[in-house]
């Protein structure tokens, strides 16, 4: 076999399917969580320096406690779809050597066949849990919008008092009052600062990353499922090509009995 011969037959072999899915999620898991890190990390800025907000010198569940934790599941996200993608990536590569070579391979096993449905399974729970993410990322951006909104109209509008209050999104309590208005130097400083802008655009980057792990896991699903069908219809071809394969065997064994004893008649 030659060398183009040979990387012919190597590039056959590669899932292709299953590697566009998995590029899709590493970018997408990527931009979700580089992002996200770095808008929190932002949202921490504007908090302490325009809206005063302290922390807690208490073991309280404060917002900045509450950022400290989705830091923390941003890492773990990070390490698990890591993981989860070099899986699937392996279990793209036994179903399509399964496709191509009926014999002997994993994943027309019984075993390979539960791995398969095992993966279908968690891909499932795993999409719908990045839906949740998806929605619980527009939260931020709509927070940031509202607050790029009261800038521009407070630029637009003359002799208007428009305020921006933390308390309308829970971030504070009701008895704390957090709140920037146009009144105050604070809400024009935070306005034409770099990191109101730079948050805003990271979460909308991050919302951005979470939805194309959705369409990954969506893919994934397409992916799985085909290979699922494909492997049926394998172990059926393979159960069928064992019984002829038997039969035939049969059959000859019954011809060269049969010859034998002709043989044998007539010396």
């Amino acid at each position: 076999m030659g060398c183009s011969e040979c990387c012919i037959k190597c590039l056959s072999g590669i899932p292709y399917a299953s590697l566009i899915a998995t590029i899709l999620l590493y970018a997408g898991v990527a931009l979700f969580c580089g992002c996200g890190h770095e808008a929190l990390s932002g949202t921490v800025t504007i908090l302490q320096n325009y809206f005063e907000v302290v922390r807690s010198p208490v073991d309280a569940l404060d917002v900045f406690t509450m950022i400290d934790i989705l830091k923390y599941v941003i890492y773990g996200i990070a390490a698990a779809f890591f993981v989860y993608g070099i899986l699937l990536m392996v279990e793209g590569f036994f179903t399509t050597g399964a496709i191509r070579d009926l014999y002997g391979d994993f994943k027309i096993t019984t075993c390979g066949r539960c791995v398969s449905a095992w993966f279908i399974m968690l891909t499932y729970i795993f999409m719908l849990a990045w839906l949740g993410v998806t929605a619980f990322t527009s939260l931020p951006v709509f927070m940031y919008f509202n607050i790029w909104n009261t800038c521009q109209n407070g630029t637009l509008l003359d002799g208007v008092k428009l305020c921006f209050d933390l308390r309308q999104f829970g971030i504070v309590s009701t008895a704390e009052v957090k709140q920037v208005c146009t009144d105050n130097t604070k809400l024009s400083d935070m306005c034409q600062s770099n990191e109101l802008d730079m948050t805003f655009h990271l979460f909308v980057c991050a919302l951005a990353g979470a939805g194309a792990a959705v369409i990954a896991m969506v893919h994934y699903l397409m992916v799985l499922a085909a290979n699922w069908a494909y492997v049926k219809d394998a172990c059926r071809m393979q159960k069928y090509e064992d019984i002829k394969t038997k039969e035939e065997q049969e059959l000859h064994d019954i011809h060269s009995t049969r010859s034998k004893e002709r043989l044998n008649a007539y010396t």
